[in-house]
């Protein structure tokens, strides 16, 4: 759980209920400060058409539920019990208590230097890589909810080495909604406050002078909010026309991490495995390559495949939560073909997507690794047998069939989704095709249960591929989490390049993952809009994407709420909940 915005520092229960039963689902909960028990909060869960508030204990030492399992901070106990199907929480009589769904309040501000749900020490790393003297950021407390913290990395210089270090301010916010830094001038908003300390500085006990000199802008935005971070960063350079802005300097900012990001990449580098490479210096990062395992042991290099594994999140196992599982690969050569399938087979993969054709403008992009219609051939061990083809606009889907020759086993099914309609050194004119492509191998891979990772490739495995990979991980989460989640663009890319060099190389590209999203999310609040209105108002809502197009999809929709109910004392539970098998 990236975002604590789950929190919501100044509502009662009766405000809780009627957010989450107007607002969310069933399995749609926030945290909020106890109004009978002060330093406490309460858990507030909408299970169908009621709303169950939890009483959270926080006893200076730990965080816990009057029982049970204790925690550091609220963040880690709300995190805990998210999205354990059939609950981790169950009433006394047993029924669970299912969070799934965040109830999201406003960020306090829409300034781009506020960074919400981020750790002293994340603050401490972002600010020291990315910053200089000066710089700063506001976050969330994570050991006083409902407060925040200004982060500013300073320079001190009665110090011969002159050490940048990152003092952290607490910024107070009190009930009647003033913020102030713990003395002194209250101020209304944050923004005021931050706007008061850059222009008279802060001071601290030692004496140093703490300077706000440049915000240290976040990439974090709600998903609601795509349209004005597109309409920020779409806009152009400034008058001189001597510095570039929005696109060009995020994606700028992200290129000048990837230094930190090369990792040993020497099994690529073998002799041996160097003619298996379509472009010489784009090679596997070792710690994520895809490992062949039915191979010869005494053929040096046999294991070996141009391929990573990327997962939208490397540290949950395999099998063990909703994240996605891809396999980034480059387009094949004559010689490839071979590990090509094998690796298929052995992943189980029963979708592969290709983003490019064979040739463009004369140059070979990759080896043709499928049998003509109502064809079959043998690569290696295993034989490919060409079932159907389906021509769509932009895009063409096969469906083949794939066995081991040499065992007595069942053909599996593979889908084989050919993108068409992406241009050579350029991205698609807009996004709607790429997102209806997308709509359909997702469709593909959940009609196979138990299917293995989806492999997607272009030429070098690298561009289209990372675009590509980046956008559905971030739909996925959107789908799953409602428009009322987070996302970030550039951590997203990044955690990506983690696992794979270079992935999504081009400001086009970058920009291209953008708009997908907004056209994705337009066609959501669409959607939401139209379940919300009778059915003789529908006809009359024609703004952005329709239901109908093929990229914007919907997926699972929230069930009507009925209207809001007083807080019953009934569905208040202190020390109810124990945790279940």
């Amino acid at each position: 759980m990236t975002s604590r915005r789950w929190f919501h520092a100044n509502i009662g229960g009766a405000e809780a209920e009627r957010l989450l039963l107007s607002k969310s689902q069933h399995g749609g909960f926030l945290a909020r400060p106890s109004k009978s028990r002060p330093g406490g909060f309460t858990l507030s869960v909408r299970r169908h058409d009621e709303v169950t508030h939890i009483k959270i204990q926080n006893t200076g030492d730990y965080y816990d539920l009057y029982g049970g399992e204790k925690f550091a901070t609220l963040a880690e106990l709300v995190q805990h019990y998210t999205g354990q199907r059939g609950g981790l929480l169950r009433e006394r009589g047993g029924a669970p208590v299912e969070l799934w769904h965040p109830l999201s309040c406003q960020d306090p501000t829409s300034e781009r230097w506020y960074h919400g749900h981020l750790s002293g020490k994340e603050a401490e790393k972002l600010l020291m890589q990315k910053g200089r003297p000066g710089s700063f950021l506001v976050r969330e407390s994570q050991s006083k909810p409902g407060d925040f913290v200004l982060s500013v990395l300073t320079q001190q210089l009665d110090r011969a080495d002159r050490q940048a270090r990152v003092t952290h301010v607490t910024i107070h916010f009190h009930p009647d909604g003033k913020y102030d830094v713990g003395g002194g001038e209250r101020f209304d908003t944050l923004g005021d406050l931050v706007e008061c300390y850059r222009k008279n500085p802060l001071v601290e006990r030692s004496g140093t002078v703490v300077h706000l000199q440049q915000p240290l802008k976040t990439t974090r935005i709600s998903a609601t909010s795509i349209e004005r971070r597109v309409r920020e960063l779409s806009e152009a350079m400034d008058a001189s026309e001597k510095a570039k802005q929005g696109f060009w300097e995020e994606f700028e900012m992200l290129q000048q991490q990837e230094c930190r990001l090369l990792y040993p990449r020497k099994e690529g580098q073998r002799l041996e495995n160097k003619p298996k490479n379509r472009y010489k210096n784009i090679l596997p990062f070792d710690t994520t390559r895809v490992i062949l395992r039915d191979v010869e042991d005494s053929t040096p290099g046999a294991d070996y495949i141009n391929a990573n594994y990327i997962r939208s999140d490397p540290e949950e196992k395999p099998g063990h939560g909703p994240g996605k599982v891809y396999i980034a690969t480059q387009g094949c050569l004559p010689t490839t073909v071979a590990a090509f399938w094998a690796m298929v087979h052995q992943e189980n993969t029963r979708v592969i997507v290709m983003t490019t054709r064979e040739v463009e403008r004369g140059r070979n992009k990759c080896f043709r690794y499928w049998p003509e219609l109502h064809g079959s051939q043998e690569y290696g061990r295993l034989r490919v047998c060409n079932v159907a083809e389906h021509q769509a606009q932009g895009y063409c889907v096969r469906e083949l069939q794939v066995w081991r020759a040499d065992q007595e086993e069942s053909p599996r099914t593979v889908q084989h989704c050919q993108y068409f309609s992406w241009p050579d050194h350029g991205v698609p004119a807009e996004p709607t095709g790429v997102l209806g492509f997308l709509d359909e191998v997702n469709r593909a891979q959940s009609s196979m249960p138990g299917a293995g990772p989806m492999v997607v490739h272009c030429s070098a495995g690298i561009g289209r591929t990372g675009t590509i990979i980046v956008i559905d991980i971030l739909v996925d989460v959107i789908r799953r989490q409602g428009l009322d989640c987070d996302i970030d663009v550039p951590k997203t890319i990044q955690h990506v390049r983690r696992q794979r060099s270079g992935m999504v190389q081009t400001e086009a590209q970058y920009k291209f993952v953008y708009l997908a999203l907004q056209r994705y999310i337009r066609g959501e609040q669409l959607r939401l809009r139209e379940q919300r209105e009778p059915p003789e108002k529908r006809d009359s809502l024609k703004v952005g994407a329709s239901p109908a197009d093929p990229g914007c999809r919907p997926g699972p929709a929230p069930s009507r709420a009925p209207a809001a109910t007083p807080e019953a004392s009934g569905h208040v539970y202190e020390n109810l909940l124990r945790l279940g098998p």
